[in-house]
C-alpha cells in the first residue's frame, strides 16, 4: 500500500529530472552560441556590453580619405554619358575630330 502512493511521486522526479536535463542541455547550448557569436563579432570590431555595444572603426587618414571620395566621383564621370546633351566646351561623345588631333577638338570659325 506505501509503494503504491509513492508511485506517481517517483514519477514526478522522474519527470523534474528530465526536464532539468533537457534545461541544462539548451543552456549550455545557448551559451556555447553566445560565445561563440561574440568572439566573432569581436573579430569584426563589434563588442557587445551591459551598455550596449560598441563599434570601432579603422582610422582613415583625412588624405586618404579625399583620395578615395574624388576617385569615385571621377570614375561615375568618366563612366557616365549625356546623349542628348551638346558641350560647347567638350565634346562627351568622343568626335573624330578629338581623337585625332590628340584630345583637342577643332573649332569651326565663325560665319554669319
Amino acid at each position: 500500500m506505501a509503494l503504491k502512493n509513492l508511485l506517481p511521486l517517483f514519477f514526478l522526479v522522474v519527470f523534474v529530472g528530465i526536464l532539468a536535463a533537457v534545461g541544462y542541455v539548451v543552456y549550455s547550448i545557448v551559451q556555447d552560441v553566445s560565445k561563440n557569436t561574440k568572439e566573432k563579432m569581436e573579430r569584426k570590431h563589434m563588442v557587445f556590453s551591459k551598455d550596449g555595444m560598441k563599434v570601432q572603426v579603422k582610422e582613415i587618414k583625412d588624405e586618404e580619405y579625399k583620395d578615395r571620395s574624388q576617385s569615385v566621383l571621377v570614375n561615375i564621370w568618366n563612366h557616365t554619358s549625356f546623349p542628348a546633351y551638346k558641350s560647347r566646351l567638350w565634346d562627351m561623345g568622343g568626335s573624330d575630330a578629338t581623337k585625332s588631333e590628340g584630345g583637342a577638338e577643332k573649332r569651326k570659325p565663325y560665319s554669319k
